[in-house]
């Protein structure tokens, strides 16, 4: 992994006609400013970053604010791959020895439908290689959802009583988002919740590692006393290391089990992410049943006020956070 402040200040990569919209819209929800591009279909301005759409396919993102973009929405919500930033493009796990510690996950934060789950893993130098013999990888990288099961289960095998899961129903969720009002803080609650059930489970755990979604200081203000004695780390791409990559597994295969459940009390089975066929569904459940979709989505999400014909919020700039 290349180190962040070196990350390259551009990319480039192609996309269908879905992918280009899901991307369209995500900008215009965040206020970018967008022009006409000669051969192409538009091109955006938001915050040290400009995104270029071409006819032939081609998207092309250049500024300071690249990294951001790619690895925290770009590569995950619509990509669903990874390697910006990686010297070795198919290097998915570290293979540098494995010290003891925690990695911690979340799962559901870019869906509309569905929870909200937050899941830590302990691993050592025994743990660490077995969950790699296990076929443990970012969980981004499996794209079969009974893959997904398989996999977790041979995590609770391997490290039993030495993992935590933090699930978020969408009614708690909803909640819990009005007291906090902002994503990255919730988020940190959940991350500070999974680390103090892990440290209670495994007090010896010197350190935890996530994924850099924030300010470190937002974890490490949600933490109880215990938790604030534990040495906090957060990386651009942690899913290469082994503890973090077995979390987004058990934080995927719980979100997984949480859509199908709701899906099955729905009478239909609801798409995930945030797109075009997120937008119909929550309209079509909205239409016959609005008190049902508040019970099963995320209602900060802009789909919600769409789906329930309400005003909009207000459009906050994307500062690359």
């Amino acid at each position: 992994m290349a180190d962040e402040k070196s990350m390259p200040k551009n990319y480039v990569c192609t996309v269908n006609d879905q992918q280009r919209m899901q991307i369209e819209n995500y900008c215009r929800e965040h206020g970018w400013q967008f022009s006409d591009l000669a051969y192409g279909h538009w091109k955006a301005a938001g915050s040290k970053i400009n995104v270029a759409a071409y006819k032939s396919g081609k998207l092309t993102v250049q500024g300071a604010s690249t990294a951001d973009f790619v690895l925290y929405f770009l590569e995950p919500e619509v990509l669903h791959t990874t390697g910006f930033g990686y010297d070795e493009p198919a290097a998915v796990l570290k293979c540098e020895p494995i010290t003891p510690h925690g990695g911690i996950d979340e799962s559901g934060k870019g869906d509309f439908f569905g929870p909200l789950v937050v899941a830590g893993v302990y691993t050592d130098e025994e743990i660490g290689a077995k969950l790699a013999a296990a076929g443990v990888c970012d969980s981004k990288l499996i794209k079969s959802d009974k893959k997904i099961s398989e996999i977790a289960q041979k995590i609770r095998s391997i490290a039993p009583g030495k993992f935590a899961v933090v699930t978020v129903g969408p009614e708690a969720y909803n909640r819990l988002y009005k007291n906090f009002g902002n994503l990255n803080r919730l988020l940190a609650w959940g991350h500070a919740k999974v680390i103090e059930e892990l440290l209670e489970r495994v007090p010896e755990c010197p350190r935890m590692l996530s994924d850099k979604f924030g300010n470190e200081s937002l974890i490490r203000n949600a933490l109880q006393t215990r938790g604030r004695m534990i040495k906090l780390e957060q990386e651009t791409k942690a899913e290469s290391d082994v503890a973090v990559a077995a979390a987004s597994i058990l934080a995927r295969d719980g979100f997984i089990r949480i859509m199908a459940k709701l899906s099955e009390s729905c009478g239909v089975e609801l798409p995930r992410g945030a797109g075009n066929n997120v937008q119909a569904m929550a309209n079509e459940i909205a239409a016959r049943d609005p008190e049902l979709l508040q019970k099963i989505s995320k209602t900060h999400f802009r789909t919600w006020y769409r789906a329930m014909g309400l005003p909009e919020p207000e459009k906050i700039p994307w500062q690359g956070r």
